[in-house]
């Protein structure tokens, strides 16, 4: 008897078992896991190779970036289900050339795919032109000439000779478009710093790459032009507080007199560089330093005695210098 219910339990759970089972399948949600699009394209393709990601029926959103002078592309789309009606941005077709927003923005193309039953999907392909140039470019001395302007590509600077250094700043248009400054990528609008520039008398030859995902790329460039320095040691003005220069002042001319009379018994030069990175210097000592136009320089008069003011200038380039000397006559009486 015990065998007996044993048995008669055994059978019960595993009828329970296979109920439970049985259940649980009859119950599965399959529609709750996603196989892509009802209605399928068995393939499509566009003109301008690059499509991302690669064409799967399964996959119904892709991009593609072409190149700034690619003004259209042809999409090619063929259905599972030869009876589908495929429609490419609205226009009942296969096969359509689609016009392109303007360089740097996007365009979307949708294939609408309807069947019979009236079951319907869509794919999108967003393409965007793509635009390598740039919105605006400046450099920290000097300034570009030209001016700058997005079509114009070579550009000169003319710095001073003491200026070693330099930041150049490019912005691009298209966000997508990668930069680089001479060989070296930077972000847009980020200031890249060109150090040491070449020697006075050289020029330095800035690169500025802009290039788009599809590899269209343009280059600005930038010719920084340092002088060497300037030999100028003449004065461009020289005066006296009281009198006349003789003869009348000209650059070329180095030495003057002036006669004061008795009465006078002080005397002050005034001269103005030519060059203002030249130093001036009377008396043993510098009277208006590189970056200073003019100085001045004082002496009291003897009486029915000459007084000699020099004044020396010394060129940029430290090697070339001019003295200018004015011989002061005060009267007796």
């Amino acid at each position: 008897m015990h065998r007996t219910l044993t048995a008669v339990g055994q059978c019960l759970a595993s009828i329970l078992s296979l109920t439970i089972a049985l259940s649980a399948s009859g119950c599965k949600d399959t529609g709750s896991i996603s196989e892509g699009p009802q209605v399928r394209l068995s393939s499509l393709s566009v003109s301008e190779p690059g499509l991302q990601p690669a064409f799967s029926s399964a996959i119904t959103t892709y991009t593609l970036h072409v190149p700034p002078t690619v003004a259209s592309v042809t999409v090619t789309a063929t259905p599972e289900n030869s009876s589908t009606n495929i429609t490419i941005d609205g226009t009942p077709t296969r096969n359509r050339s689609v016009d392109l927003n303007p360089q740097g923005q996007n365009t979307a193309i949708i294939i609408t795919l309807t069947e019979q039953s009236g079951s319907q999907s869509s794919y999108v392909i967003t393409v965007h032109r793509d635009n390598n140039i740039l919105s605006n470019l400046t450099v920290s001395s000097g300034s570009l000439t030209p001016g700058f302007s997005p079509g114009t590509l070579n550009y000169t600077v003319d710095v001073a000779t003491g200026v070693s250094s330099l930041t150049v700043t490019a912005t691009v248009q298209d966000s997508n478009a990668s930069l680089m400054i001479n060989g070296q990528g930077i972000s847009s609008g980020q200031p890249r710093e060109i150090s040491p520039l070449a020697p006075p008398g050289s020029d330095t030859l800035i690169t500025i790459l802009v290039r788009t995902p599809s590899g269209a790329e343009k280059t600005y460039t930038v010719t920084v032009r340092r002088p060497l320095p300037s030999s100028n040691a003449t004065l461009s003005d020289l005066t006296v507080s009281t009198g006349t220069l003789n003869p009348g002042f000209a650059a070329g001319t180095p030495n003057y007199t002036v006669t004061v009379p008795a009465s006078v018994d002080s005397l002050t030069v005034m001269a103005t560089k030519s060059d203002p990175n030249a130093v001036m210097s009377a008396a043993g000592s510098v009277i208006a330093p590189a970056g200073v136009l003019t100085g001045s320089v004082s002496s009291s008069l003897g009486l029915g005695t000459t007084t000699l003011f020099t004044i020396t200038v010394i060129a940029q380039d430290g090697v070339s210098t001019r003295p200018y000397t004015i011989t002061v006559f005060r009267d007796a009486r």
